[in-house]
């Protein structure tokens, strides 16, 4: 069983969960705060980078992108599509929308709030600073347009079948969820799409999460939000 040392809000840490879920492997949670830079994250890893798996209780894959392609490798049934398609330009369109989400959606919106709820929390360095929180709020906006533009034409992010773009996009959106800070009803094509995204097995484990001290919005575990 491979441990996944991770940060509960944390989207990459939560897409990791999600293909680990998706393949039928149900990794063993190690809590840490990569922002508090916990020891047993920084001995295994001097940069603090979640998430990290370890596998077989020793060696360690470190980053997102290295844990993915691990995962991918190593624990996509066989029998099955794995969330990376075969053709290629479905393939390119799926990168293209994976990139969207954990670069620009991240940058412009994901860690921004999080640094500002959780990781200011957690570090003791008082309220979060509300004109951050409303530019990463306008931003998240004009992203929900255009997946809300996408998803009038298409069933899943990238095309007809389910990829890890959606997995990445729905990763988070659900922490952003979890904070309040996703108007669900002004974009019906992303919440019919992630509704039913939170219905699949795989998704169950994180309806489940909670942050001590904080909890979730009334939307957050709630499969007819």
């Amino acid at each position: 069983m491979p441990t996944l040392l991770q940060h509960r809000l944390d989207p990459s840490c939560r897409l990791v969960r999600l293909m680990l879920g998706e393949y039928g492997v149900d990794p063993k949670l190690e809590d840490v705060s990569h922002w508090k830079r916990d020891a047993r994250l920084v001995d295994i890893d001097p940069a603090a980078t979640v998430p990290l798996l370890l596998e077989d209780g020793t060696r360690a894959v470190i980053g997102p992108s290295a844990v993915m392609h691990h995962i991918e490798a190593q624990h996509a049934p066989s029998q099955v599509a794995g969330l990376i398609p075969v053709d290629i330009a479905t393939r390119a369109e799926m990168w293209r929308m994976y990139d969207w989400v954990m670069l620009r959606l991240n940058d412009e919106v994901t860690r921004y709030v999080l640094e500002e709820k959780i990781g200011k929390r957690e570090l003791g360095q008082g309220s979060p600073d509300p004109s951050a929180l409303r530019a990463a709020k306008a931003n998240l906006s004009e992203h929900m347009q255009y997946f809300a533009y996408l998803l009038a034409t298409r069933r899943w992010l990238a095309g007809p079948d389910l990829t890890l773009a959606d997995f990445a996009l729905a990763a988070h959106l659900s922490a952003l969820d979890y904070l309040g800070d996703v108007s669900w009803d002004v974009h019906e094509e992303v919440k019919s799409w992630f509704a039913r995204l939170k219905s699949r097995p795989a998704f169950r484990p994180l309806l489940s999460d909670r942050v001590i001290h904080m909890p979730p919005s009334r939307t957050y575990a709630d499969l007819d939000f």
